[in-house]
């Protein structure tokens, strides 16, 4: 079914054939799947991308005459499109000048069929993403890890501009989970003593998260996972990486931030990205090394098990990633402020003295290395395959 749905506004002055005639030329000329819906307005609002097509000037009244079922209908921003044949561009300005009166969001969609075409299609990813993250709940468990000391959000601006509820979720209810949870073999091995022991507990906490992403509901959660190392005497590092690729997003130590930016890269791609920190800058190249113990396993093309770095205990992922074109993301939580930047991942290392999956990506832009050592959102940072930049910068524009 089409995401898009085309809705008219046409002047009865005009000649309805010559305009039906003229309509049919701009749209086959766009090239784009949609849905035609002519002057039947009954279910605006419910395609992933409205748009209304001002095929005439002399509409303004018939416009204005439609705004209130319109804005019943839907709270998204007006798309005005416009081949600018009979006098329609005009009336579309006219349109949008009385939309910003009532402090309304709208644009008037035109120029060549190229950039119409581009512009409608990437619009209509924003417009998907919006609608997948609206009504999901996602989880803390567990406060925000000590360190992360700017690393909350305001629970309010994301229930109101990405529609997601944050649901608190007390760290022993996952403890508990896991104690009543039989300890069994695991499905996954090693040729390593020590993390052939940790497999049957990381797999119990991975069971105790998909119980409770069941019990509350959750499309995804960020979990406070130091804390399990002196609780349970092991890491989240697997749970995560599993549940990540399951279509859940998975994120550490509580960072909230970071766990909206995977959601809102998920939304997108389908992938909850790879949640990691930088550990070596060169500002003067724009190089950067980033990493973290644990990514989705669905991102990358092998992956080994190894112990968590900072504790040795455990069970973290070593992660080789296909190298080529990614994006860098990262909001923050009261969505005021967002890093996008695009890059190459040019090469995985294994080096025994960082975070088990370790990327050295390089920036297309690498005066951006600036931004990390002067005014970076966080630590954590989430890195994702391709180039998302345009419609990243689509979601998070209003």
């Amino acid at each position: 079914m089409a995401q898009t749905a085309i809705f008219t506004l046409t002047s009865e002055l005009h000649d309805e054939q010559a305009v039906d005639a003229v309509t049919k030329d701009f749209l086959g000329s766009l090239g784009i799947d949609h849905a035609f819906k002519g002057s039947d307005y009954t279910d605006y609002g419910t395609h992933t991308l409205n748009l209304i097509f001002v095929r005439t000037g002399g509409t303004e009244g018939i416009f204005k005459g439609l705004f209130p079922l319109l804005r019943e209908k839907s709270a998204r921003p007006f798309y005005l499109l416009t081949s600018g044949k009979s006098n329609s561009l005009a009336a579309s300005m006219e349109i949008l000048s009385y939309l910003r009166e009532n402090n309304l969001r709208g644009e008037i969609i035109h120029g060549k069929p190229e950039y119409i075409a581009s512009r409608i299609l990437l619009l209509e990813k924003a417009e998907g993403a919006r609608k997948k993250m609206n009504g999901c709940r996602l989880g803390i468990i567990g406060k925000p890890s000590d360190w992360l000391i700017s690393s909350h959000a305001d629970c309010g601006i994301v229930k109101q501009r990405l529609g997601i509820e944050l649901v608190d979720i007390p760290m022993h209810r996952l403890l508990d989970t896991i104690a009543a949870i039989p300890e069994e073999l695991p499905g996954e091995s090693s040729d390593r003593e020590i993390i052939r022991k940790s497999l049957p507990g990381a797999d119990r906490i991975y069971q105790a998260l998909r119980a409770i992403i069941d019990q509350q509901r959750l499309q995804g959660f960020t979990l406070r996972c130091f804390d399990l190392l002196n609780t349970v005497k092991n890491t989240g590092c697997l749970a995560l990486a599993k549940l990540n690729s399951e279509g859940f997003v998975a994120g550490c130590e509580g960072d909230v931030p970071a766990m909206l930016s995977m959601k809102i890269i998920h939304s997108i791609t389908g992938l909850s990205g790879f949640q990691a920190n930088p550990s070596a800058i060169d500002p003067e190249t724009g190089e950067i090394l980033f990493a973290h113990c644990t990514i989705p396993l669905n991102m990358v093309e092998r992956y080994e098990f190894d112990t968590h770095f900072e504790s040795g205990i455990g069970v973290g992922i070593r992660g080789y990633m296909k190298t080529g074109a990614v994006t860098i993301f990262k909001v923050s939580g009261d969505l005021s402020r967002c890093f996008i930047a695009e890059g190459t991942l040019v090469r995985n290392q294994s080096k025994p003295d960082l975070c088990r999956t370790q990327q050295v990506i390089q920036l297309s832009d690498k005066s951006q290395a600036h931004y990390f050592l002067t005014n970076p959102i966080g630590n954590h940072h989430i890195i994702v395959p391709g180039c998302w930049k345009s419609v990243l910068e689509e979601i998070l524009a209003e």
